[in-house]
């Protein structure tokens, strides 16, 4: 069965978080596991800490059976890379077992700005997902020669080599949900729990997140 890894901030998760990864899940027939970033390095510190971001992911994946929390990058010291991460989870599956890493195609344009990020292609798989505004036919020179060769025209391939492969979700260009608008809307007022999970909005009231300082 494919593992597929689906890593981010989820500062906080929301709804276009758990969309995009059942319906990955349901298209490529995987086990999608969200992995939360301890100390991400592109981007500035989450607004939540790793333990509430974690809780809120266990609690918007609940009744969703293909999808499952991985702590691994909260339980491991220094900055969370991707190329680190999935060396490890490639060291656990061994080397023949398919695994594949879930990205937006806006995240994609710029994955030749992340560490080591030639040896992904060396580790795993990855699954790209459109988003309007960022088209998978116009990417960066060095990007777009990396990726030379590696499309895949069937999903089924993903399961049959272990890693290597890119290949782009049959879904319709997404609009992607912000979770800065989200937080945007927490610190300001406006409607956001309409942007979550039930149980992610209680908890977020709860614990008094993402509200300004008094």
């Amino acid at each position: 069965m494919l593992t597929l890894i689906y890593g981010g901030t989820f500062d906080p998760i929301h709804t276009g978080h758990v969309a995009l990864a059942d319906q990955a899940a349901h298209l490529l027939h995987a086990e999608v596991r969200l992995l939360p970033a301890a100390d991400p390095p592109h981007r500035a510190q989450p607004g939540a800490s790793a333990e509430h971001r974690a809780k809120m992911v266990a609690l918007a994946i609940e009744g969703h059976p293909g999808l499952r929390l991985d702590c691994l990058e909260l339980e491991r010291q220094g900055p969370s890379y991707m190329a680190d991460t999935l060396m490890l989870i490639r060291q656990n599956l061994g080397p023949s077992m398919p695994l594949a890493l879930l990205l937006g195609s806006d995240a994609f344009h710029g994955l030749s700005s992340w560490h080591r990020w030639n040896d992904l292609f060396l580790l795993a798989h990855l699954v790209v997902a459109p988003r309007e505004g960022w088209p998978l036919d116009d990417l960066p020179d060095a990007l777009a020669q990396a990726c030379e060769g590696r499309w895949l025209e069937h999903p089924e391939t993903l399961g049959q080599l272990p890693a290597g492969g890119v290949y782009q979700l049959p879904l319709r260009a997404l609009q992607p949900e912000s979770a800065s608008e989200l937080r945007r809307r927490l610190t300001e007022g406006g409607d956001w729990r309409s942007m979550v999970a039930p149980g992610v909005a209680d908890y977020i009231q709860r614990h008094g997140l993402y509200r300004p300082a008094r």
